[in-house]
């Protein structure tokens, strides 16, 4: 398959997620011909030779090499020079003391590294297959819409929207993990004395424009300036539904410098666009922490899912998911993804988890669906992968981006969960601005 060809069918599937797959079909019914890159201006390039599909990183470092110079924005840089500290990082002479976490040995291992092909990543397990110019139409054209989204009025009953109490999410609990489901994939996380913001988008359309696209059928539970003090935001890939442009510029004008962007690698120059200049870029498996909180380290692990915001930069940004490991506690972030091996390895290597948040929407048809997004069964099964506690669902009741039913994806994880013998404790899912306290016990719960 050609490069170009690639480019064309991600360009039709992109724009069905941004405008609608009914919209873009009618727009496209004309003129698929030319859309199957005949006379595209993209450049075709040749096509990438075989590349081994595994790279090995050693899993223990006494002081990692990202710690040493991790990426930082341009002013960042600026700083150090000033500071007389030409090449050495401002994280590093805050944090000189600060080792990597002691893993157990016997869990040593390697690990799938990212792998790129004439400057854009690629997904390397046999798991991800692209679909196929047919496939997408057949998707926008022939699949029915089952997701039944009913009026407001019926909403508010069947998916009530809660505020969430200002005074208990102020600040991190002393002891336990507390989370609040915001919407999709964006839920605010607080233990260990930090508070994180995942994928966060307070808009009403998850798309270039607020004009046209994917509306919010469930509005969020409260504004940006009704957050309380974040720490730190992790961003796992750059579609509109897991970035968005407007809640990006809303968190730094009220934040500044203070909170800290956690991102794929390739994305540092968009996020210092936006003045966003306390950003810190990550390949998979790096680390990095927050100045202040240096007790607390993020780690950018894998994930099967691919990425694009424009015509022409599919997939130059890494996707991936988030873990975050304190001193206490540990915290696993899923994004979006297809299922592969890599969750026995993040397992392996930081489980287990205490909790985990992990995509369990927009997941039919699964012929079109399964390479870029799990379904509730195989979300249980990531679950017991990252060897996690309490795994909470995300990804659904916000936007519709698939056919399931939209009220299906709960339903669905409840009998994944018979099916392997679990209880409902063990993989719940919250109200938008429902907030809940877990391990509250006062004990260091770190294995």
């Amino acid at each position: 398959m050609s490069i170009l060809s690639h480019i064309c069918r991600s360009q039709c599937l992109y724009f069905a997620r941004i405008i609608g797959r009914k919209t873009l079909a009618t727009l496209c019914c004309h003129s698929y011909r030319t859309m199957s890159g005949d006379n595209s201006d993209e450049p075709t390039g040749a096509e990438a030779s075989s590349q081994s599909t595994t790279s090995h990183i050693p899993i223990y470092e006494s002081i990692p090499d990202e710690l040493r110079s991790p990426k930082l924005s341009t002013s960042q840089k600026n700083n150090n020079d000033q500071d007389g500290h030409e090449g050495e990082s401002p994280l590093l002479r805050e944090t000189t003391k600060r080792l990597s976490r002691s893993l157990d040995y016997r869990q040593l291992e390697d690990v799938q590294k990212s792998v790129q092909k004439n400057g854009r990543y690629v997904n390397p397990w046999k798991t991800f297959k692209f679909p196929s110019k047919l496939d997408i139409m057949r998707w926008m054209t022939l699949t029915p819409d089952n997701s039944n989204v009913p009026s407001k009025q019926k909403l508010d009953q069947t998916l009530p929207i809660l505020r969430p109490n200002k005074t208990e999410i102020e600040r991190p609990p002393p002891s336990g993990i507390r989370i609040t489901w915001i919407g999709h994939a964006t839920v605010l996380v607080q233990f260990d004395g930090i508070t994180i913001l995942t994928d966060p988008i307070f808009s009403q359309r998850c798309s270039p424009t607020q004009l046209m696209g994917s509306k919010r059928y469930r509005d969020p539970p409260c504004t940006i300036h009704e957050l309380p003090h974040i720490h730190a935001v992790v961003i796992s890939h750059t579609h509109y539904d897991h970035l968005d442009v407007g809640t990006v510029r809303l968190l730094n004008a009220r934040f500044g410098n203070s909170l800290r962007w956690f991102v794929p690698i390739g994305l540092l120059g968009w996020m210092n666009s936006m003045g966003c200049d306390n950003t810190i870029e990550l390949d998979w498996w790096e680390e990095n922490c927050i100045p202040e909180h240096p007790e607390v380290t993020f780690v950018f692990t894998p994930a099967q899912h691919w990425c694009r915001r424009g015509v022409a930069d599919e997939n130059k940004v890494l996707w991936g998911s988030w873990t975050v490991i304190g001193p206490n506690y540990k915290f696993f972030f899923g994004g979006d993804t297809g299922y592969c091996t890599v969750f026995e390895q993040i397992g392996r290597r930081f489980g287990p988890f205490d909790l985990a948040a992990l995509p369990i929407g927009s997941y039919e048809p699964r012929w079109f669906m399964k390479s870029q997004h799990i379904d509730p069964m195989q979300a249980v099964q990531i679950h017991q992968d990252l060897k996690a506690k309490r795994s909470l669902g995300i990804h659904w009741g916000t936007f519709t981006m698939a056919s399931e039913f939209y009220l299906e994806p709960p339903l669905k994880v409840k009998e994944a969960l018979e099916s392997k013998q679990l209880t409902p404790e063990e993989f719940f899912v919250l109200k938008h601005g429902e907030t809940r306290l877990l391990f509250d016990d006062g004990m260091n719960n770190m294995d």
